[in-house]
């Protein structure tokens, strides 16, 4: 069964990351090198692609569409069932790969890579959060309920 209320208790988190993030978020790369801006800009912007990637596997759980083998399969189980389209599926790729670098790489981080991520990508994840959002409407209609997002 789909626990819808995790998935939008999880867009609510995602909000609150992404406002976190567009108030501290430097002008330049300059700025952005200020170890407190750098630190902050990382860890706010690997919580926000874990959040994304938690959202995709309560669906998956929720909709019963397999046990992935890995998040790679996760994600394409997302598209092959319609849930998210195909360049959600490459965009979500990409994140996922960004915040790997993230998180085993931290000492070696290419500053102009996260600060352009950080200053170019957030719209990605709207992008996600309207077909997600657009996924629970339609499942939601089926049974009565209505999302006012």
């Amino acid at each position: 069964m789909l626990d819808e209320e995790r998935i939008l208790a999880k867009l609510d988190e995602l909000e609150g990351y992404l406002a976190e993030l567009r108030a501290i978020a430097p002008e330049n790369l300059k700025e952005y090198r200020r170890i407190e801006k750098k630190r902050s800009c990382e860890r706010l912007l690997q919580l926000c692609i874990e959040c994304v990637i938690d959202m995709c596997r309560i669906l998956v759980s929720g909709l019963r569409l397999g046990l992935p083998a890995d998040e790679n399969d996760l994600l394409e189980k997302l598209n092959k069932n319609g849930i998210v389209s195909s360049s959600v599926t490459r965009l979500l790729r990409q994140m996922r790969g960004f915040r790997n670098i993230l998180v085993h790489e931290y000492a070696s981080v290419d500053d102009e890579l996260v600060f352009k991520f950080a200053k170019t990508r957030l719209g990605d994840f709207e992008k996600i959060r309207k077909q997600i959002l657009n996924f629970l409407r339609k499942a939601g209609n089926k049974r009565g309920k209505r999302y006012t997002r």
